[in-house]
Order: C-alpha cells, then structure tokens, then sequence
C-alpha cells in the first residue's frame, strides 16, 4: 500500500514519455501548483478569472512597502486558497528579495498530509522564469 509521501501526480506542464505521462512527487506537486498560481495572470484563465497573482507584473514596479504589503497579503490569501488541504495555511510565509533586475519570492510551507516543511524560490525578471 502507497503512503501519503509516495502519491504520483500529473506532472505540470503536462508532457508525455516513453511509458505515459509524466508524473511528479506530492512535493513537487505543490511546487507546480504554486508556480501555476505566481505565473498566471487573474483573468487569464476563462473558466478561473479570479485564479491567479499575475507576480511578473511586479518587475517593474517600484519597490516600496505600500506595494509589498498589498502583494504579501494577496500571495498569502491566493497561496492558502489554492493550496488548501496540501499546506498547513498557518505555516505559509512569503518573503521577496530584490537582485538587480531579478525579483526573488520565497514561499515556506508544510505539507500538511506528510508533516514536511519546504521552501521555494521563485526568480521573476533577470535570468529567473520571468
């Protein structure tokens, strides 16, 4: 019998190999998820208009407290929402670094079936995803 850590998951973006589609790791799964939420801008998606943060905006957006605290409660607020029953929304923190032209969210979390904290980084901008 499979336990919780060892559940496979489709793979995003979602590609086939050799022997079927790809799959991913319960860890790397809520990464994906993750990623989907940072890099989809809101109304992007027909069926979801509200689903989505829309992060690459923020490149070139100055860099102030006002924004940041806007931005921090909406990350938090879409990332518990989306993420709901994967992540323990108590233990999501959202942090943001600023590099040249490279702007660095960090998201930790626990995975609330396998009670495992992680940390992600997401480079917008720059050489990052962006």
């Amino acid at each position: 019998m499979a336990s919780l850590s060892d559940t496979q998951y489709l793979k995003f973006p979602f590609a086939i190999g050799a022997d079927g589609p790809l799959t991913s790791s319960r860890a790397d799964h809520v990464r994906e998820q993750i990623e989907q939420l940072l890099f989809t801008s809101p109304k992007e998606r027909v069926f979801r208009p509200e689903f989505g943060v829309g992060i690459r905006r923020l490149v070139f957006e100055p860099n102030n407290a006002a924004l940041w605290n806007i931005t921090h409660k909406q990350l938090l607020s879409s990332l518990a929402e989306a993420l709901h029953g994967e992540v323990d929304s108590r233990t999501l923190k959202v942090s943001l670094e600023q590099r040249d032209a490279e702007l660095v969210i960090l998201i930790s979390y626990q995975l609330a079936a396998i009670n495992r904290q992680e940390s992600q980084a997401f480079s917008i901008g720059g050489t990052g995803n962006g």
